[in-house]
Formats: structure tokens, C-alpha cells, sequence
């Protein structure tokens, strides 16, 4: 599963693990970044013109880990600035393209849970080039159009709306439920809301292990975090709509108001 650490657990394992920065690069240059790290901003590894939804494509994910030095088999931590959502979606890419899930892991409370306690540098982290090799994985999270469509009539599946409740309000799919995805995260701590927090908000949602959880919202990248949330609570039968609203209403998909 995708877990979410701390700051504590990554200072223990600094030297071992490759920590990668989402951050954009005048951030990780002229802030700051963790010692050790390696630049992959998020505009990098977004793409309407690669694979389903904003998959950047196989060829330009395996180009852009091995310029960072990232390989296949290295243990991941992803951080960003803005509550751990665009490091998500980086962790779900790298688990969409084969990496081991029990090896990508992120940072709770984001780059603010390090530099509220340990030193950052803006110094340039040095990068041995790798071979990147994707693979299938054994199981994908993935369910495309069709999936969902028939999914609405399963009194055993919940599908889960993960957008702010004016959008969810303006249309969302027949049934959604609204978990806005910064309901799960403390404001002050930038990290996960205390466990028991959660379970209850989710369970208030309908949204419990026993069921069958579908997520969306428009261009997967907030369904990423919740995504990661809910692997690290547990959670075994998490599907994942990369096409989310967009694919939807492209193809006619029913979408209903309030």
C-alpha cells in the first residue's frame, strides 16, 4: 500500500530512501528543499496528450525518473507545499506505471513538517542518471467509463466526489457523495487529521472498508490524495477514475445538480 510518514520516520531513513520535491523549481532552488532531493515539479508529469486522463505516457514518465535518478526499485518520499495533494498524485502515477506500492510513501504535513524542525538546503543535490523501467503492475487501481457507469447501481460501491462542495453542487455523477479531500487534512498541521478524526468523517460519508470506493473529481489530481489516504488507512478496494469529470461529461456520462 501507499502509506503517508513522517518527518521523523524520513530523517531516520534520509540515506536510504530517494526524497523527490513536486514543488516548482524557483521553489526548491530559492527556498529550499530537503537534503538530498530531487526535483520533479508538477507540471512535468501532467499531460492531456499522454496516456488516459493526464497520465504524462509511459516514455515521458520513464524520461523524466531517470534524469532524477529515481529507479524502479528505490524507496519514494514525495513532498510539495500544498498539503501533500500534488505529491500524491506524483505517488499514484509512479503506482499507475508499476512501482511498488509498498514503497512510495508521503510526507505528512509536507515540506512545512521538515522545515518547521530540520535543516533544508538550497544547495544542488547531485544526480546519477538511472534506467527507469516501467512494468505492469499485478493490479491497477484504474477503472475507466464503463466501470463507473455500471458501478452507480451497486448498493455495494460508493462513489465519491472528492471536489469542493460548490462544485459537487453545480453536477456530480448520480449517487456521489461529497468528501471534499481537505476535510481529511488538518489546517494547522498541513498533515492528516488524527485517525480517529478520520474514521469518523469517512464513516459519516458512507465511505467504510467494507464497501467498494470509487473516486473522482475533475482531472484526478484531488482523487490522488484521498486515494493515498485511504490505501494508508487501509482501505483494499479502492478503484480510481482517471478520466474523472472531464472523460465524463465528454461522453455524455448522466450528471445531476445539488
Amino acid at each position: 500500500m501507499v502509506d503517508v510518514v513522517s518527518s521523523t520516520w524520513l530523517a531516520d531513513r534520509l540515506g536510504d530512501v530517494r526524497v523527490v520535491d513536486v514543488r516548482d523549481d524557483w521553489e526548491f532552488d530559492g527556498i529550499g528543499h530537503l537534503p538530498g532531493a530531487v526535483s520533479i515539479p508538477f507540471d512535468r508529469f501532467r499531460s492531456a496528450d499522454g496516456d488516459v486522463g493526464m497520465l504524462p505516457g509511459r516514455d515521458a514518465w520513464t524520461d523524466l525518473l531517470s534524469g532524477a535518478g529515481v529507479a524502479a526499485d528505490d524507496d519514494v518520499v514525495a513532498y510539495d507545499d500544498t498539503h501533500g495533494v500534488f505529491a500524491a498524485r506524483f505517488l499514484v502515477t509512479a503506482l499507475l506505471y508499476g512501482h511498488d506500492p509498498e514503497k512510495l510513501h508521503l510526507l505528512d504535513g509536507d515540506f512545512s513538517a521538515w522545515n518547521r524542525e530540520r535543516e533544508t538546503t538550497t544547495e544542488a543535490t547531485d544526480v546519477s542518471g538511472t534506467v527507469y523501467e516501467i512494468t505492469e503492475p499485478a493490479e491497477t487501481p484504474l477503472v475507466d467509463f464503463e466501470a463507473v457507469e455500471a458501478a452507480l447501481d451497486d448498493p455495494e460501491t460508493v462513489i465519491v466526489d472528492t471536489r469542493d462542495p460548490a462544485e459537487y453542487d453545480e453536477g456530480h455523477l448520480p449517487g456521489a457523495v461529497n468528501l471534499d479531500w481537505r476535510e481529511l487534512v488538518d489546517d494547522e498541521t498541513r498533515g492528516l487529521k488524527p485517525r480517529d478524526e478520520l474514521d469518523s468523517i469517512l464513516d459519516a460519508a458512507g465511505v467504510t472498508p467494507d464497501r467498494r470506493v470509487v473516486l473522482y473529481c475533475n482531472t484526478a489530481r484531488r482523487i490522488s490524495h484521498t486515494y493515498v489516504v485511504l490505501s494508508h488507512l487501509g482501505y483494499d478496494d479502492v478503484a480510481f477514475y482517471e478520466g474523472s469529470l472531464t472523460e465524463w461529461e465528454e461522453r455524455d456520462g448522466a450528471v445531476v445538480e445539488g
